[in-house]
């Protein structure tokens, strides 16, 4: 299983919002690029990168940071936040993005999401943001009546490939990650390559979503608070059970 340290991006600074509480907002690093290449030293090789600004705006308010980023590591980077037209997704492409991660336009433009797929293939990925069983949207202001099985049903059906799946009430608290969650839709969509996200904090929780055969998990207040040791959880998450 591949971790995907988080770098969670507003006015170019490095920030930790607590259940997607734009109020409850902690900056960690004025640096995202020289925090990318920490993580990238610790043995990172990949990366998740959220424009908050973006999620909530449908902008790209962020771009010129992510492209810093992206120049100054290794790291296969994906970037999601307020992608709505498939020229911000080639743009993101061009820029050295690895892979985009569509939201809120997955969900309300079915249309837009089946072109962006047939056009980019892998190289689109959709976040799944999961609320008490529905599917949030707007940077997690809203939330749809639109079941996370049901979506994900639609996603494999479109030939989506990728999915990070947020489990937004343990986003931020460090209180463990939702394993029965991740257990049930793995073993429902089992051709979807999911990433776990949200509470993610001990090496037991890593150990615990490797298990599961995900394909990857998201580290991030974890990592800010020193909660988990990144180089100690890379080895975790390919440990074989």
């Amino acid at each position: 299983m591949y971790l995907f340290p988080a770098i969670d991006l507003y006015e170019g600074k490095a920030v930790r919002l607590v259940r997607g509480d734009y109020a409850q907002m902690t900056v960690y690093s004025d640096d995202p690029p020289a925090l990318a290449h920490a993580f990238e030293a610790a043995g990172a090789e990949h990366l998740h990168l959220v424009d908050l600004e973006g999620a909530k705006a449908g902008e790209t308010p962020n771009f010129e940071t992510v492209h810093r980023i992206v120049a100054a590591t290794k790291q296969k980077a994906e970037i999601g936040g307020g992608i709505r037209s498939e020229d911000v997704i080639e743009r993101y492409l061009d820029a050295g993005v690895w892979r985009v991660i569509l939201g809120t336009a997955a969900l309300c433009d079915p249309q837009f999401l089946e072109r962006a797929v047939k056009r980019f293939g892998a190289r689109v990925a959709v976040g799944v943001d999961v609320r008490d069983g529905f599917v949030a949207t707007h940077g997690w202001l809203e939330t749809s009546s639109t079941r996370c099985e049901e979506f994900l049903a639609r996603l494999s059906a479109l030939g989506v490939q990728g999915v990070i799946c947020t489990d937004i009430s343990k986003d931020g608290l460090l209180a463990g990650a939702n394993l029965a969650l991740y257990e049930r839709l793995s073993a429902c969509f089992p051709q979807l390559a999911l990433v776990a996200s949200g509470g993610v904090t001990t090496l037991s929780d890593v150990r615990a979503l490797a298990g599961l055969g995900l394909y990857g998990a998201i580290l991030g207040k974890a990592l800010y608070e020193k909660k988990i040791d990144l180089a100690a959880a890379i080895a975790a998450a390919k440990e074989r059970p």
